[in-house]
């Protein structure tokens, strides 16, 4: 529960993939909402956020990800997130972050969801 968040931004054709690697806790908030930024100057409106190597998200790093989700619907973009674990599906979903957004299995089906 120690290890610093990495973000890696991937942008393929007009989709913008945030992978996360490491804890996301309130000492990630600099480097989201960073690269959330770089993606939004980029004008790309469709955004992935990979969650597959992330193994502790505490209630401040949820927070972050909500102010995330309500700035993208703000400025239009559409977020799809893949990689969550069985049990932060759960929390996602039970604090109402599908609201803003659909969670998926995986990557494949988070693209796809763009398309419809």
């Amino acid at each position: 529960m120690n290890s610093a968040t990495k973000i890696h931004i991937e942008t393929e054709a007009s989709i913008a993939v945030m992978r996360f690697d490491g804890d996301i806790t309130s000492t990630s908030k600099g480097a989201v909402l960073e690269a959330y930024q770089a993606i939004s100057k980029t004008n790309v409106k469709k955004i992935l956020l990979d969650f597959s190597k992330v193994e502790y998200l505490n209630s401040s790093g949820i927070a972050l990800v909500i102010q995330m989700l309500m700035e993208a619907n703000r400025e239009g973009q559409k977020v799809q997130i893949f990689g969550l674990s069985p049990h932060f599906q759960k929390v996602f979903t039970m604090v109402g972050l599908t609201k803003y957004t659909t969670l998926h299995a995986d990557e494949v089906a988070a693209k796809a969801a763009f398309a419809s």
